[in-house]
């Protein structure tokens, strides 16, 4: 069983970046596809993008342009970068992690981690 592990999270003012990083235990393997999503309150957990094992990261349409994905297999890390935060992206973001490729709900992940708070306010 793989463990994942997000950090980065925190408080942050309007117009802020923040990258966000996911590192799963033993490694990040290659054939791995790694998810990040977010769950703001009183909300259903949302798709952010994914980084398959081809490094393709593909986003919904509604999110694109400010949300990017980087994966590093060297540092065994993959990396959620925000910009241009607003008090609506306050959530709590998760990496998630299964083999193959990228999926969009949920339920197509059977690794989580316990994820970070992300807060947007003056």
């Amino acid at each position: 069983q793989v463990q994942l592990v997000e950090s980065g999270g925190g408080l942050v003012q309007p117009g802020e970046s923040l990258r966000l990083s996911c590192a799963p235990s033993g490694g990040l393997k290659e054939t791995y596809a790694i998810a990040w999503f977010r769950q703001a309150p009183g909300k259903e957990r949302e798709v952010i993008g994914c980084s398959n094992r081809d490094g393709i990261t593909e986003y919904p349409n509604s999110l694109k342009g400010r949300f990017f994905i980087s994966r590093d297999n060297g540092e065994n890390m993959v990396y959620l970068q925000i910009y241009g935060l607003n008090p609506e992206d306050t959530a709590v973001y998760y990496c998630a992690l299964r083999g193959g490729v990228c999926a969009r709900t949920p339920t197509a992940y059977p690794e989580w981690g316990p994820g970070t708070q992300v807060t947007v306010s003056s």
